[in-house]
This record gives C-alpha cells, structure tokens and sequence, in this order.
C-alpha cells in the first residue's frame, strides 16, 4: 500500500511539474509575443512621429513660401507699375447685390435710418460667400455695409491721369446751400474711390439674402463686405460734428398730402406689384412715400431754380444737369403746361420711383407736398425680382 501512495504522490509531483513548465513557457511565449507587439507598435509610432515632423516641416516651408509670395504681391500692388504709373489696383469684387425699394438715385435717402421703412433685400453671390458665412449676423440688430458708387457720373476719372481727372477738392454741400466743403469732410459719393459706408436694421437673414431697412441705397448696389454693428465701439458718445450739420429742420417739408385720385390709382397698380413688392399691402407702401417726401428730397438747384433744370417731359428720361451737385441725384421732374406762352403756368410735377411705381407729387414753395397718383413705370418694371419679394420674408419678420 506504501508503494502505491508513493507512485501517486510521484506522478502527482510530475504533473504539477510538467504544468509548471507549460506554464512558464507559455509565459514566456506571451512575453515574447507581447514584445514583438510592443515593439511594432514603437516602430510604426516611430514612423507616424517622422511622418508628422516631415509633414510640419513641409507646411512650414509652404506657410514661408505664401508669405513670400504675398508679401511680393502687397509689394507689387503698392508700387506703380513702370508701364503705367498711375495704374496700381487691390483684388476687391463685389460679393453681393441690394435689391432696393429705391429704383432711382432720386429719392434715395441723403443718410441710413432716415426713413424706416426704407427696405433691401441683399443677395450674396454663393460662388464667393456661402451661406453658412451668415450664420449668427441675425443676432445683431444692425450692421454696417461697405459698397460702391455705381451710379456715379464721373467714374471714368478714376482711370485718367491726376492732371486729367478734373477731381474736384471740394464739393457743393445742400446744408451749406450750395457752399463747398472739401470732399473728406462730406460724405458725398463723388470721391477719389466712390466707396460707401452705411448703417442698416437687420430684419431677417435667409440662405443667402438678408433682409434689411432703413437703408439708403439704391437698386443694384454691389456690396464689398457686411460687418456687424457693435455699440460699445461704434457708438461714440462725446463725438463732435460742424455746427453747419446741427440743424434738423433745413430738409423736412412742412406738410403732406394725398390727392383724391392716389388711393385708386396705388389699387390699380398694387395688383401687378404686390407680387414683386417688399411691402405688404398699399397702405405700407403708402406710409413709405409719405417717410420718404418728409425730407425735401429735391437737389439744391431744383430747390433754388425749380423751373431751369427742367429739360425734358419724357418718362424715360432722367432730366436735370446735376454735375455740380453734391448728391449728383437724378433730377426726375417733369412740366405740366396750364397755359402756353405764360411765364407762370408751367407746374412742376416731380416722379419718384419706389419700387418700379412711379409717384408723381409736386411742392409749393411753403414746402408743402401733394402727391398726386402712383402709375407703373414700364422701364424699371423687369429690374424687380419676385424672389425677394414680402412673401419670401413675411414668416421671418420680427
């Protein structure tokens, strides 16, 4: 029996032997397969670390290279060109469109916010400003827009020799009743580089468009750049203007009227142009002519010599030599003849254009305004788009 248990005990003592052994190799098997992981895993690292110097070190030398690269071309577009001395430019297109209720520059606020009810829609151009470039400009109340004097009369001295552009330093100035102020202390658009700054409410933003008012700029303006208003900064509390700028009242009329026959003649027209319009009814429309002829939107020489700047009677024409004016405003007036050959009988209806409606008013010289009728005006009916009309904006008004 003795021998018996010894031979149990022994194969038990060489099992567990043997299972110790398997166990350590099995150990060192794991170890070593771990190590080779290990060590794959540090190589590849290795690999990716070298990779990723070499990368930074690449975009370094590229970032340099840019920097180069545009320090030489600021450099070249600063220096005249030896060619053409006076030819030195800056890469700036337009980035947008204003669709304004203002067909013409006549009746075109003198300055932003005057009139309120004023509207634009601002259409980007997707191929240079994606939508998503508006995103959070619809929580500010108001942003100021960079633009371009389109509409002026003089561009072509901006390509002319200095001594040849016949610029003008100074400028005649309608607070000043036609005194002249030099050019930077005015904001007129006839400028060394015709480059408009103003103010604007944010209505709305959508896709691509922003709906704004209180604006005073005409349709088709190209837009250069849109940047938030922001109070604490732009608004300065102790800034200083020209006594010449202080008083309110030289613009305002002293009152406004409407004729029996406007009310039927806007209801006639409002059935083609409520699809087009910004505005959402005749009554909306109506206040915003009556916003606009509070201030005597007349240029200083129709105010002084109504009579002499009239030109023409035809509708299509824009009538009026304002070259010498500060605003250089369409002069769109017109003469209704009472009696021939009688120097007073000639009246003086003026048209202005809202929204391709043409509003004919005239004005006493006590600056009191009737406005007589609203008919269409055929040539500036196509340049409004339906695609920015009320209906687009009516859900996202505030």
């Amino acid at each position: 029996m003795r021998g018996s248990s010894s031979i149990s005990e022994a194969r038990w003592f060489a099992v567990t032997i043997t299972l110790t052994t398997l166990s350590a190799i099995t150990i060192s098997a794991a170890a070593y397969i771990f190590k080779r992981k290990c060590n794959s895993l540090k190589s590849k690292i290795n690999e990716l670390e070298s990779s990723l110097i070499s990368c930074s070190d690449k975009c370094a030398s590229e970032r340099q290279g840019r920097i180069r690269a545009q320090k030489l071309l600021r450099k070249q577009l600063t220096q005249p060109k030896s060619q053409n001395p006076n030819l030195t430019s800056y890469p700036m297109i337009p980035i947008g469109t204003v669709h304004s209720c203002f067909s013409t520059r006549y009746g075109t606020p003198r300055q932003p916010l005057l009139v309120p009810l004023a509207r634009a829609c601002l259409v980007f151009n997707t191929t240079r400003v994606p939508p998503a470039s508006l995103e959070g400009l619809a929580d500010y109340s108001h942003c100021w827009i960079i633009y371009v004097f389109h509409l002026n009369t003089d561009l072509e001295k901006m390509w002319k020799h200095p001594s040849q552009s016949g610029f003008k330093a100074k400028v005649r100035v309608p607070r000043l009743k036609g005194g002249r102020m030099g050019v930077f202390g005015t904001r007129s658009p006839h400028r060394p580089c015709p480059i408009g700054l103003t103010v604007a409410k944010v209505e709305a933003v959508q896709g691509n468009m922003i709906l704004l008012s209180g604006v005073d700029l005409v349709d088709g303006t190209p837009v250069l750049d849109v940047k938030p208003y922001l109070p604490y900064c732009d608004s300065i509390q102790d800034a200083v203007v020209p006594n010449w700028l202080m008083e309110d009242n030289l613009f305002s009329v002293a009152s406004i009227s409407f004729s029996e026959d406007f009310a039927s003649s806007l209801e006639n027209c409002w059935i083609m142009a409520e699809k087009k319009s910004l505005y959402a009814s005749p009554g909306e429309f109506q206040s915003l002519v009556t916003q606009v002829l509070a201030w005597d939107i007349r240029s200083l020489s129709q105010r002084i010599r109504p009579h002499d700047v009239i030109l023409k009677k035809e509708k299509d024409q824009l009538l009026g030599d304002t070259s010498d004016v500060d605003e250089h405003l369409d002069e769109t007036a017109f003469v209704r003849d009472r009696e021939q050959n009688s120097p007073n009988s000639m009246e003086v209806i003026y048209h202005l254009i809202l929204e391709g409606l043409d509003v004919s008013y005239k004005i006493d010289h006590d600056g009191n305004v009737i406005v007589e009728k609203v008919s269409t005006f055929a040539v500036l009916d196509n340049k409004i788009n339906s695609s920015y009309n009320y209906l687009t904006w009516k859900d996202k008004l505030r």
